[in-house]
Formats: structure tokens, C-alpha cells, sequence
């Protein structure tokens, strides 16, 4: 993510030039959220550049800046680099600010795909992007942990002037521990989150592929509702079984039980005439199947090989039962992966007309820039000191914690 020597931070006092923790000197500002900032800043007793989060001094959220530490604790038992996870190097206190450290990386996913005019990747390169993002869940979920914001803004390109290309998995500030998450808890990006309303990484990382290969988000909704018509009008409606089970159907499924399918999606009027909420129309390409994303990888980049074997990765990264959704080590196994499997095509075939209803929106270029701002979520923010326990009894108490917490959450929602 480019960085902004210019921006300031009124709230935490922070410049360009501001020292913290006495040896770290701010050089710019890289990313803002809620929780607080996240600088580049040159460590003055070894000269080395790093990244560093700071948060915010209100003490509301003392409890998830535990966790997020408690998270980043347990991801110490993984190698980062072969995790294709970001490397954290620990916390200090500024005054009452608690600030965590990490390497410095070159460039969020968002402006790399952005600097290639939002035409999508060559597949040469989607696939071993694809191929280290899947690590990095395999790897987050050998040590229990759901990392629920896995979107382009916070995946990094380690270096992009090197080839072949390495990414990092970042932003463990919403991850929490997989048998803390409880049934409707959502806390990722909307536009990324599974239908079932529950926390899934491969359903993002299916989106995730998606913007690779096409150069634009699919479902790019602002409000859940919108986010979910526009995944049944290009994939059907989830099925009866998933409905059941889903914690909020009934905000925005209508029950019959005539029907063959006994629930049904409202309509704009109802879903209005109920909330106030007037859907929007966000899509950059609207597609009837996911199988139209070959055309429109080809319309956008031109035909490649390895194209029908990327889209029907995709739909098994999409399934709408999360019972038949594909995993991590299944995804590493598919043909995709192995590019002498890959039928081969006709390059000398013209790129085809016109497959889908594309939307050109005049601000696309605006819009993309706001969501490349701060890709952290409001999540920490807190003034006491930081205890990080490290006995077995400890640790329970604190996973015990996060399940609180992500109750709280879907409380939260519910209100």
C-alpha cells in the first residue's frame, strides 16, 4: 500500500517525524481505520524500516486488542515465510498507546491489481498468488484460528518487483479462534462473507480469486441484502437445509410452506417496505452463472490456458452448501494447480464480444481508492497495560474470552 507522508493523525497526536516508544521515528503514514493507524517508521538503533500498528487510547476496546495479541501469540508457533503470513515482532507501549510491530511489506493486493488498469492477472500469475493464500489458510487452520477478514486490501505483495510473486496474509485484527465461532457471527468486510452468515475463509478466498482473475470484486455490495441478491442471481438460491440453519433467514427469506422451495428471497419493495433500505445496484460485471467468468476473463485479458480450470476451481471455492465447499488441502490438489494438466486453447482465437452486462460506474476509480484506504476494521483500541498469558490455564481464560466476545458480536448485530 502506497504511503501518504503527508497524512496526520489528529486523534493520536502522530506526524511525520513523531518518535514512538523512543527509537521508532514516523516517515509516513500507510493505512487508517477505526483502530487507529498503521505507520512506516525507521527503527533509529538498527536503521531497518517497519511497519507499526497503533491503537487508539479509549479504553472499549482494551478486550479485543487482547485478543488480536492473544491471536498473533498463537501464530508465533508458524514460520511466517513459509506460512505466507505476516511477521509480527511484538508490542510496546507509547505513553498509553499500545503499539504492535511488523515487517515492513510492499504493496496491498488491492494496488497491485489496481496498477494493471483492473484487467485481471495473467493466470501465470493467479496461481501461485492463489496457490500461497490457500497455504496460509491450511497453515492458520493447523493451529485452530479463522483469520474472518480475508479480502485483497489485507493480503500483501512481499515485493513486487520479484517474480516469481510472494504474498502475506495480514490484518489478524478480527481473527479469532475457530471453535469460538458461533453460528450468524460475522465481522468481515461485507462483500466478502460467506451467505450462511458465518465465518468462512475459503468463501472469501473463492471472491478473493475472483479479483485476480477478473480485476473487479463480484459481489461488491455495501449491505448485506444486496450482497445476497446479487449472489442468488448469479449462483441460485442456497438451499432449504442451509436456510434452516441460518441465524438471520427470516430478515430476508419470506417462509412458505407450499412452495417446493420453501423459502424465498424478498424483493426489493418488501425488503424496503420492512427496513426503509432502498437496494443498490453496485456490480462492476453481472453475470447469470459463475461459468460466464471465462468470458469474461477472456474479454477483459484475451484467452489463456488454465482459464476453465481456474473457473471451475472457483465454484467449488463457492458452493453455497458450506458442507461441499472445498478445502484448503483439496484446492492445492485441483488441475489448476498442475499446469500440464491444463487443456490447452486456441491463442489465436479472438477475444469474444460482449458476454455479461458490464457497469462502468464514472467513480470506480474513487471508490476503489476509498476501499484501498483503510482496510483495517474498527477493531482495537484500549490504554492499559497488555497482559498476554502464556500458561495452559491462562490461555483457556482467554479462549474463553474470545467465544464471549464473539457472542457479543452477534448480539451486536441482531440490535
Amino acid at each position: 500500500m502506497s504511503a501518504n507522508p503527508s497524512f496526520c493523525s489528529n486523534e493520536l497526536e502522530i506526524v511525520e517525524g513523531s518518535i514512538l516508544g523512543n527509537h521508532y521515528k514516523v516517515e509516513a503514514f500507510l493505512r487508517e481505520g477505526g483502530f487507529g493507524i498503521v505507520a512506516k517508521c525507521r527503527d533509529t538503533k538498527t536503521n531497518r524500516a517497519v511497519a507499526i500498528k497503533v491503537n487508539k487510547t479509549r479504553p472499549d476496546i482494551l478486550q479485543h486488542a487482547k485478543l488480536e495479541i492473544f491471536i498473533l501469540e498463537q501464530l508465533r508457533r508458524l514460520d511466517p515465510d513459509a506460512a505466507n503470513i505476516v511477521q509480527w515482532n511484538g508490542f510496546f507501549h507509547d505513553g498509553e498507546r499500545v503499539c504492535l510491530k511488523f515487517e515492513l511489506l510492499n504493496q496491498c493486493l488491492w494496488d497491485y491489481i489496481r496498477n494493471r488498469k483492473n484487467q485481471g492477472l495473467p493466470i501465470s500469475e493467479v496461481r501461485p498468488i492463489l496457490g500461497q493464500l490457500t497455504n496460509a489458510l491450511s497453515h492458520l487452520g493447523s493451529v485452530g484460528i479463522v483469520h474472518a477478514d480475508l479480502k485483497p486490501g489485507n493480503i500483501m505483495v512481499v515485493n513486487c518487483h520479484e517474480s516469481p510473486i510472494k504474498v502475506k496474509l495480514i490484518d489478524f485484527g478480527l481473527a479469532c479462534p475457530a471453535s469460538a465461532v458461533m453460528p450468524g457471527d460475522r465481522v468481515g468486510t461485507v462483500g466478502y462473507s460467506a451467505p450462511e452468515v458465518m465465518l468462512d475463509d475459503m468463501w472469501s478466498l473463492g471472491l478473493v480469486a475472483v479479483e485476480l482473475g477478473t480485476g473487479v470484486p463480484l459481489y461488491p455490495g455495501n449491505e448485506d441484502y444486496d450482497v445476497l441478491k446479487f449472489i442468488i442471481e448469479t449462483q441460485g438460491q442456497p438451499p432449504d437445509h442451509v436456510q434452516d440453519s441460518g441465524v438471520y433467514t427470516e430478515d430476508y427469506f419470506i417462509e412458505d410452506n407450499d412452495n417446493q422451495q420453501r423459502w424465498t428471497f424478498k424483493t426489493d419493495q418488501q425488503f424496503q417496505y420492512e427496513t426503509g433500505y432502498e437496494s443498490l445496484e453496485t456490480r462492476y460485471i453481472k453475470l447469470t452463472r459463475l461459468d460466464d467468468l471465462e468470458q469474461v476473463m477472456m474479454f477483459r485479458r484475451g484467452p489463456e490456458n488454465g482459464q476453465r480450470l481456474f473457473v471451475s476451481l472457483i465454484k467449488q471455492m463457492l458452493a453455497l452448501d458450506a458442507h461441499q465447499r472445498i478445502t484448503p488441502s483439496e484446492v492445492l490438489r485441483h488441475p489448476f494447480f498442475n499446469p500440464k494438466s491444463s487443456p490447452c486453447i486456441d491463442m489465436s482465437a479472438e477475444r469474444p464480444q460482449n458476454p455479461v452486462v458490464f457497469q462502468h460506474p464514472s467513480n470506480l476509480k474513487c471508490k476503489r481508492s476509498q476501499k484501498i484506504n483503510c482496510s483495517f476494521q474498527d477493531s482495537v483500541e484500549f490504554t492499559q497495560q497488555v497482559f498476554v498469558p502464556t500458561s495452559r490455564k491462562a490461555q483457556g481464560c482467554m479462549l474463553s474470552e474470545a467465544k464471549k466476545s464473539a457472542r457479543e458480536r452477534v448480539r451486536e448485530r441482531k440490535k
